[in-house]
């Protein structure tokens, strides 16, 4: 039974390449991003992997990161579902703003700890831990039984949704999970234990 489980971030988005706070924001792919995401689906082919279904957010940007992997795949017929609860944390009142700005605005420090505690939101957004309350019970009831069942699952979301999902998968503390980085269109690929525990895992970074 192979339990395959891989997780990609999507590609750079328009609003990454202007330093704008994004969340629940619906900004496109930029070109290096939908590059990223095609290197993305040609590395999973390339490796011989192939999936039963996939997972995404209702936010474009990681819908057109999952489309364009699987475009290089070769994959046509795959069944897709999308949910909110894989969506990025939302930043509230954040949105939209340049990170400099913010910092202008608030103070280093303060945005700092917005941007990197677990669990101080910003104005109106989400913590951390506000995702990962979000994030993980979709996870546990509805990825993972497919996972446990033998099929092979592709996720793509964001940075957050998806560091919640590591957070369990790897038993990483509070502090690890904020010093965690997910990077923009690199393959995660996990191979889970009979206990769900992670027996394998790899990423197809240069």
């Amino acid at each position: 039974m192979d339990r395959l489980l891989v997780l990609v971030r999507h590609g750079q988005s328009e609003w990454n390449l202007k330093n704008l706070f994004t969340g629940w924001k619906d900004p496109g792919l930029t070109e290096k991003g939908i590059e990223e995401a095609r290197l993305a689906g040609r590395r999973l082919k390339e490796h011989g992997l192939g999936f039963d279904m996939a997972y995404t957010s209702v936010l474009v940007r990681a819908q057109h990161t999952l489309d364009l992997m699987l475009e290089e795949m070769g994959i046509s017929d795959l069944p897709i579902t999308r949910d909110q609860a894989l969506n990025e944390r939302d930043y509230g009142d954040l949105s939209g703003l340049n990170k400099d700005d913010a910092r202008a605005e608030w103070g280093e420090e303060q945005v700092h700890i917005w941007r990197r505690s677990y669990d101080v939101p910003p104005p109106g957004g989400e913590s951390l831990k506000d995702t990962l309350a979000r994030t993980l019970p979709y996870y546990v009831t509805d990825i993972l039984p497919q996972v446990m069942r033998g099929k092979r699952v592709l996720v793509a979301a964001h940075g957050n949704s998806l560091r919640s999902i590591v957070k369990v998968l790897e038993n990483l503390s509070d502090e690890e999970i904020v010093g965690r980085e997910i990077p923009t269109g690199i393959p995660i690929v996990y191979r889970l234990a009979a206990d769900t525990t992670v027996a394998e895992k790899t990423d197809y970074a240069d």
